[in-house]
């Protein structure tokens, strides 16, 4: 039942807006850093080494933390604790937009008291992967579930948006995403070993020109995704 459910929360018609944002894809497309689907599997890889392994770190926190049933000052102080890592105001925005779709999403499909907790402690907005982990906690998935959810978000929204913006071949860049597997796995397991312990341990890698792009992205005329 598990695996079913995984796969319901991980596909991309799931109504969470994913689909509306490339991952910082489109920005990193007009700067020449991905223009092929070997510089689109560099540009993911990097992405997941990165800010993936922060997401998948938090959505497995916020599973455990909502399997405990921790308390509003539980998810004040992680919701401090990713604001510290995300620099960007323009992430920032997308991150809550997508945790507000996702936390509504998710309680119409799986009911829990969590969610109440949560947007008491985020009043503009739970960060996407911290709703994307009580979401997974109210599906009964565990927390390596959570994480791996979170990583082939990022991985499928990046490599879905280079086919999108650059007409690559689409059977090559499903081989792209096959091969990340091995990653997606190890970063998992590592995101569910850190899951119960203090939030402020969870990892903080960043990618400071991520942050630049967004705010240049956010500034655009015309664009045909929101990040």
């Amino acid at each position: 039942m598990s695996v079913a459910l995984l796969l319901q929360l991980a596909d991309g018609r799931f109504p969470a807006g994913g689909h509306a944002h490339s991952n910082g894809t489109e920005a990193a497309c007009a700067i020449g850093d991905v223009i092929d689907t070997s510089s689109l599997a560099e540009y993911v890889r990097g992405r997941l080494a990165t800010s993936g392994r922060v997401d998948a770190s938090f959505a497995a926190w916020a599973c455990a933390a909502a399997l405990r049933r921790a308390d509003v000052s539980e998810w004040s102080d992680a919701d401090a604790e990713l604001a510290a890592r995300t620099l960007s105001p323009s992430l920032r925005k997308a991150s809550r937009t997508l945790g507000r779709q996702m936390m509504r999403a998710g309680e119409r499909v799986w009911p829990s008291s969590a969610y109440a907790d949560v947007r008491a402690a985020s009043p503009t907005g739970a960060w996407q992967p911290v709703a994307l982990g009580v979401v997974a906690a109210a599906a009964a998935l565990s927390t390596t579930d959570a994480a791996i959810c979170a990583l082939h978000h990022a991985l499928t929204g990046i490599t879905s948006a280079g086919v999108r913006l650059l007409g690559l071949d689409p059977f090559d860049v499903a081989r792209v995403n096959a091969s990340c597997a091995p990653q997606i796995t190890a970063i998992a397991h590592e995101a569910a070993a850190l899951a119960e312990g203090p939030v402020a341990a969870l990892p903080a890698d960043v990618g400071l020109l991520l942050d630049v792009l967004a705010e240049d992205h956010a500034r655009w005329d015309v664009r045909l995704f929101s990040s």
